[in-house]
């Protein structure tokens, strides 16, 4: 389906039955990532996988701005336009998780509960190698200009052992250059120092709100130990598998949401 925001059509993949779910992916991928997840949750939840402002199906809207706060009010409209106005769940993942927890930071009343991982929030962190090109002018643009197929396959493969070239080329095709763009502009974004704005309220958003992390044990992105500082009620780290949780082991993300 599509919903309108601020003139832009966002597509938004749908399925199931029941309360509401919303799963954010990250950065280069899409809605597509989740289907594995969204297989098993979709017979217990309705659930809504949007493709983020500039990736994949989705536009850009008109009134959209770079910048962290703007990206949780981003998800409100989101919500607004799906008709939602119960708490949600969030699952989460990668520049997901920024763009949720920034949501959930913001609007703690409208928010179930939490699951996801694989993502920073804390000005404690510092940007990985890639991430560190692309947040810098002309040098970032001269990487995404040379990200070639092979060096995207070999980039995924280094993060996460087991993904299907299936899905890596899929990923890919949708790498236009407008997507790159996209992608550079969200990284020059997120000075890691601007999370420190946030930390008051995480504190009170986890003693309000659930928060159970899943990690890849080998993400070579963020590291597991990052996921302390999102206050979490449990962290499960898995074993063999890398940064791209939600592809590698979809399994276990919804096992962790199964009422009951």
């Amino acid at each position: 389906m599509e919903v309108n925001i601020e003139g832009a059509s966002i597509h938004v993949e749908t399925a199931g039955q029941g309360s509401p779910v919303l799963l954010l992916h990250g950065v280069p991928d899409s809605s597509e990532m989740w289907r594995g997840v969204v297989e098993q949750l979709s017979l217990y939840y309705r659930c809504y996988a949007p493709d983020l402002p500039g990736f994949n199906l989705s536009e850009i809207p008109s009134n959209y701005q770079y910048d962290l706060p703007h990206y949780g009010q981003f998800v409100k409209q989101l919500l607004d336009a799906l008709g939602i106005q119960e708490p949600v769940r969030l699952v989460l993942h990668d520049w997901g998780g920024i763009f949720g927890m920034s949501f959930a930071c913001q609007f703690p009343e409208r928010v179930a509960g939490i699951v996801g991982g694989s993502f920073p929030f804390t000005a404690q962190y510092r940007w990985h190698a890639w991430a560190r090109i692309w947040r810098t002018p002309i040098l970032g643009e001269l990487a995404m200009l040379g990200m070639t197929k092979a060096l995207f396959k070999w980039e995924v493969n280094r993060g996460g052992g087991n993904i299907s070239q299936k899905h890596i080329d899929s990923t890919y095709a949708k790498l236009e250059w407008k997507t790159r763009q996209n992608m550079l502009r969200l990284y020059r974004s997120a000075d890691p120092e601007k999370l420190k704005s946030f930390e008051a309220a995480l504190a009170v958003l986890a003693e309000q709100v659930p928060i159970d992390l899943i990690w890849g044990n080998d993400d070579i992105y963020v590291a597991p130990r990052f996921g302390k500082f999102l206050n979490p009620r449990t962290q499960i780290n898995l074993e063999g598998c890398g940064h791209w949780v939600p592809v590698e082991a979809p399994l276990s993300i919804a096992e962790m949401m199964v009422p009951g």
